[in-house]
C-alpha cells in the first residue's frame, strides 16, 4: 500500500457538473524517507516516511540519531508504507503528485475526535427520555439493570455501558481524489475523513 502522510485542513464544497460535492482538503506531504526496509536486513520491503516538524528538545537522542542518518530534521509523525511503484533513497522527498493522480480512489486513516467519558444514550443510542431505556422510573438517561440473576451472578463482557468514546483509529475507504494542488502540497478528496482540523492522517491506495 503506497501512500503519504498528511494533515487535515478542513472541509469545503466543489461544484462538479452542477452538483455540490462535499470534500476535505488535506495538506499531504512533503514527506521525507527516514528509513528503507529491505528483505536482507528486515525481512520485508517498505519505506518509512516522516511528516511535520518537531523540536529537537522534544525528541529523544535515539530518534535524533535516526533522523541524522536520513540527513533531515526531527519529524512529528513516522509511518511505514509498502509496495511503492519506484525506489526511493534514504533522505529523498516524496510529494503528493509522486503518489496520487486526480480521479483515482484512496483510503484515508486517522483518529476520530475524542468525546471523553460518555453515557449510554450518546455512546450507544439508548432511548433515554421519552423511551425510558430499560424501565427505571426516575433516571431516564441511565442504562437500567445490567446484571443477571443469582446465576451467573456477574455482568457479561462486552455489555453496552458508559465509557470512553471516540479517539479510535478509523479508515474511510474509496474516497475519490477530486483535485491536486502540487505547488501547495494540497489534495482534495470527496466526503469526510476522521478527526478534527490539523489532525494527522495517512492516505494510501
Amino acid at each position: 500500500m503506497s501512500g503519504i502522510i498528511g494533515k487535515k485542513i478542513g472541509m469545503t464544497t466543489i461544484f462538479n457538473n452542477g452538483a455540490a460535492v462535499p470534500c476535505t482538503v488535506i495538506e499531504a506531504g512533503p514527506c521525507v524517507v527516514t528509513q528503507v526496509r529491505t528483505e536482507e536486513s528486515d525481512g520485508y520491503k517498505a519505506i518509512q516516511l516522516g511528516f511535520g516538524e518537531k523540536k529537537e528538545k522534544r525528541t529523544t537522542k535515539a530518534l535524533l540519531g535516526h533522523f541524522k542518518k536520513a540527513n533531515t530534521t526531527p519529524k512529528r509523525k513516522l509511518v511505514e508504507f509498502k509496495e511503492f511503484d519506484k525506489e526511493f533513497a534514504l533522505g529523498a522527498t516524496i510529494k503528493v503528485e509522486d503518489v496520487f493522480t486526480e480521479g483515482e480512489f484512496v483510503d484515508v486513516s486517522g483518529n476520530t475526535k475524542g468525546k471523553g467519558f460518555q453515557g449510554v444514550v450518546k455512546r450507544h443510542g439508548f432511548g433515554g427520555v421519552g423511551q425510558t431505556t430499560h424501565g427505571q422510573h426516575n433516571r431516564a438517561r441511565h442504562p437500567g439493570s445490567i446484571g443477571a440473576c443469582s446465576y451467573p451472578a456477574r455482568v457479561f463482557k462486552g455489555l453496552k455501558m458508559a465509557g470512553r468514546m471516540g479517539n479510535t483509529k478509523v479508515t474511510i475507504q474509496n474516497l475519490q481524489v477530486l483535485k491536486l494542488f502540487p505547488e501547495k502540497n494540497l489534495i482534495i478528496v470527496s466526503g469526510s475523513i476522521p478527526g478534527g482540523k490539523n489532525g494527522i492522517v495517512t492516505l494510501h491506495k
